[in-house]
């Protein structure tokens, strides 16, 4: 039976309760937690002490007594001390425990990628400084926060406090003009309102305590939880974007992206579930502004089942001109993605030049197209 080890704030009310609920019906897995000393968050160099890879090393050295298959530290430090302190932390975890590690800061990165998250609407509990320095520390990986939302509290116990009801209102307020909406803190009630939330805001909202349990199930080899995006859908999704970036190297193309119908992780051909684009290369992941299924390219994969090659769109099946105008692309392959006789979706590699696609990168897109085949089936 995996076992989870889980570093804790020592004022942490929230964290491991809802890990707990989150956990119901993966009773194969379970959660152990070992505290450490954390009361207050600020800037404040006595409290960033708090959070010293020495105090983490000691407390996961109870865990390692209970023969943990993975360590976390479950605290969202690291987004305002940085992700190389996050990673010090990791490497003093793993060395004590002999297994693998990760932090929630770490585990929201990696949610971003997973997601293809650029701009983000960012919930907090801190003060105004802490909330800025985390901005700071996102945008350096990538992530621009269009907008925050705070509650201006330094007291650690106090966070765990805050009525389910002020979050709801807090994330709808941080989500017009985001691809997602990060709750970062641990001690927030968040995952359970995060989770019913998406739905009507059609974008992820991540909260800490559900994306650090993502992140160790992931580890563990992934076991998908019907608990919001992140739980079912963040190791595919994660997946999916290496194969992307996989296939943009072996082809030198511009974008690449992985479309898929596949209810049970709710995911539909209109959003792409993944992508990798080149340096200044616009991001299509999040247009959701056609009907995919209607459009001639989609069709003709859909009759023909092989992979359509258009080294330009001269000729039919033509792409749709949003394609052409507004993301500049010339000329693409598409490669149906199939499952049991149905086609469930397609890989799509675009070049922002008509070019001579080669046959290696022909067989490298009908391979990739194979690996998710593959992935899905699993």
């Amino acid at each position: 039976m995996p076992r989870i080890g889980m570093l804790t704030p020592s004022s942490n009310t929230v964290l491991e309760p809802v890990t707990y609920r989150l956990l119901s019906g993966a009773e194969e897995v379970t959660a152990h937690f070992s505290r450490l000393p954390v009361t207050a968050i600020s800037l404040a160099e006595e409290q960033s002490g708090q959070f010293s890879v020495a105090r983490m090393s000691a407390a996961a050295e109870l865990l390692r007594d209970a023969a943990v298959d993975v360590v976390v530290w479950n605290g969202t430090a690291g987004s305002w001390l940085g992700l190389d302190y996050d990673r010090q932390v990791c490497d003093a975890l793993s060395q004590v425990c002999g297994v693998p590690a990760t932090t929630s800061t770490l585990a929201l990165h990696d949610a971003f990628r997973a997601f293809g998250v650029r701009r983000l609407g960012l919930v907090t509990p801190y003060t105004g400084d802490v909330t800025a320095r985390i901005a700071e520390t996102y945008a350096a990986e990538g992530v621009e926060v269009v907008a925050d939302e705070r509650l201006e509290i330094t007291d650690n116990f106090s966070f765990g406090e805050v009525p389910e009801q002020r979050l709801v209102e807090m994330i709808g307020a941080a989500a017009p003009g985001a691809q997602a909406v990060a709750l970062v803190c641990t001690n927030l009630r968040g995952a359970f309102p995060a989770a019913e939330l998406e739905p009507e805001l059609g974008i992820p909202v991540l909260d800490s305590v559900s994306v650090t349990l993502w992140k160790a199930l992931d580890l563990l080899g992934g076991r998908p939880l019907d608990r919001g995006s992140v739980l079912l859908s963040g190791s595919t999704r994660a997946a999916l974007k290496e194969i992307c970036a996989l296939l943009r190297a072996a082809t030198g193309s511009d974008r690449t992206t992985v479309r898929l119908d596949l209810p049970s992780q709710r995911l539909g051909v209109d959003l792409a579930a993944a992508e990798d684009t080149g340096p200044g290369v616009a991001a299509i992941q999040h247009d959701r502004s056609l009907d995919q299924r209607a459009l001639n390219t989609v069709r003709w994969l859909e009759e023909h089942r092989k992979t359509l090659v258009q080294p330009h769109f001269r000729a039919d099946p033509r792409p749709p001109q949003a394609l052409i105008a507004a993301y500049g692309v010339r000329a693409q392959l598409l490669a149906p993605i199939e499952i049991d006789g149905a086609m469930v979706g397609w890989i799509s590699v675009h070049s922002l030049t008509e070019r001579d696609w080669a046959p290696a990168e022909i067989r490298a897109a009908e391979a990739a197209a194979s690996r998710v085949s593959t992935l899905l089936e699993r």
